[in-house]
């Protein structure tokens, strides 16, 4: 597993849907390595491709979710990819 990048983001009260977009782009962009890996594999794992492409799916969803999001949406968004993020950092 790659680890992305170790920027932690910083969420404070008021997190912007651009702010967020860039936390969500960046999870995106791990989930695509992820996927990109795992297809030039010698013995690509056909279930963990399916779960990387849901997880993906579901990134690409609350990036177009952003466009219209209200603030309280926004911050929900915003934290649960903090979450993922650090997940994905091993930390």
């Amino acid at each position: 597993m790659v680890p992305i990048p170790r920027r932690a983001p910083v969420l404070s009260e008021h997190v912007t849907p651009e702010t967020v977009g860039r936390l969500v782009q960046e999870v995106i962009a791990w989930y695509t390595q992820q996927i990109l890996s795992e297809r030039r594999s010698s013995s690509p794992d056909a279930g963990r491709l399916e779960t990387l492409k849901a997880e993906l799916a579901a990134c690409a969803a609350d990036q177009e979710a952003l466009r219209t999001a209200d603030p309280q949406e926004v911050a929900e968004i915003a934290s649960r990819y903090a979450a993922r993020s650090k997940q994905l950092r091993g930390q």
